[in-house]
């Protein structure tokens, strides 16, 4: 008699056959969700960022062998710039900076903030100011006869002992969250001011304090006569234009015309870009107030061209950032080089360390084609401020 066995159940084919076939997969995902685990689940300490170079790295000069671009041989600039001998044009550099009262905890301590450029030694606090004497200096270098004036937070300890500089305390909010803001209404107020004594005015140049003149802008009221104010443009989708640089004609009609248009921004930043307001809103609201009424000109935004419109009533020069608001990359990216008739530099972001460490070599040279050169193989590197 044949006894009857229980039947078992198979695994089903397909489901078998997945499990096989993902399990490397499973065992991959498993490994790196582990070494992907925040540090402190795994009692690990944060990984060190990558430490930003404490002193210059000297690169490839981009842009060799095109025509338009500065060649170098060495930090030995091939086709040499030189300052006009003309008499320049009397211009007003105007800039808003304040000082921020440091951590009392860190007071008395050599820390590892405290940075050395040259024979200098900057503690976290002198960065700052060692920058804003520098923007002075190049100025005084390149345009003798031009003036500084530092809008400031009154309550600001800031003393300047540079010949032509000047400081001018205008009330406001100059907290860091502030600052982009503050400085269109402190631009606004220093205007509003000029405007009484318009009869002893010199032409205005508004720029950030981080930037090093390195040719006489004073053609740019002579060649181009008919504008009230200059802005600076870039081939750049999301921040075609740059507040660093806004130049005002110093007539009663530029600076009435500049008034009107700085209103225009700051209402624009007050109600659509609050939520940028410590770094780009103001960028984005000279964006939006001259798209809506100049939406032509975001077409020649690519050609690198100068170029006049109408904002508002304002007649305004636009200037190509490439000439005079250049700064070269951060990090990788495309790079071109440096154009022969640059004007002026702008040391953003972690560039800061370059434009001490240029106006150092300049001074050990007094050279400002070969100080171009170092500029330019130094400046795809991020330093340490």
């Amino acid at each position: 008699m044949a006894i009857s066995r229980p039947r078992s159940r198979g695994v089903p084919l397909i489901p078998l056959l997945l499990l096989i076939l993902l399990a490397p997969l499973i065992y991959s995902v498993s490994r790196l969700r582990l070494s992907w685990a925040p540090e402190r689940e795994l009692g690990m300490p944060p990984p060190a960022l990558p430490k930003r170079p404490d002193r210059l790295v000297l690169g490839p000069a981009a842009g060799q062998g095109r025509p338009d671009r500065l060649q170098c041989q060495g930090l030995k600039a091939v086709n040499k710039i030189s300052l006009s001998s003309e008499p320049g044009e009397h211009v007003s550099f105007v800039t808003v900076f304040t000082t921020y009262s440091s951590d009392p905890a860190g007071a008395g301590k050599r820390s590892s903030d405290v940075v050395t450029v040259g024979k200098h030694f900057y503690s976290k606090e002198e960065r700052s100011m060692a920058i804003l004497n520098t923007f002075i200096s190049f100025i005084q270098v390149s345009m003798p006869k031009s003036n500084v004036i530092i809008l400031t937070d009154p309550k600001s300890k800031l003393s300047i002992n540079q010949g032509k500089a000047s400081i001018l305390p205008i009330e406001g909010n100059y907290s860091r969250g502030n600052l982009m803001l503050q400085r269109i209404k402190s631009y606004i107020a220093f205007l509003e001011l000029k405007l009484e004594e318009v009869d002893r005015v010199n032409c205005v140049v508004f720029t950030d304090s981080d930037m090093a003149v390195v040719e006489d802008l004073g053609h740019i009221f002579t060649s181009y006569p008919h504008w009230h104010l200059a802005l600076t443009f870039r081939n750049n989708k999301g921040q075609p234009l740059n507040s660093g640089f806004v130049a005002v004609r110093g007539t009663r009609d530029g600076i009435s015309k500049a008034i009107d248009f700085f209103n225009e921004v700051l209402k624009a930043y007050n109600l659509k870009y609050m939520k940028a307001s410590r770094m780009l809103g103001d960028q984005l609201a000279l964006a939006w107030v001259v798209k809506s009424y100049l939406p032509s000109a975001f077409g020649k935004f690519s050609r690198h061209e100068t170029f006049t419109g109408e904002v508002n009533g304002a007649s305004v020069l636009f200037l190509p950032c490439e000439v005079y608001n250049w700064t070269p990359p951060e990090g990788a990216g495309q790079f071109h080089g440096m154009p022969l008739d640059v004007k002026v530099v702008h040391f953003k972001g972690s560039r800061k360390r370059l434009m001490l460490e240029a106006w150092d070599f300049y001074n050990s040279t007094s050279q400002l084609s070969d100080m171009l050169c170092l500029i330019l193989k130094s400046g795809r590197t991020k330093y340490d401020f």
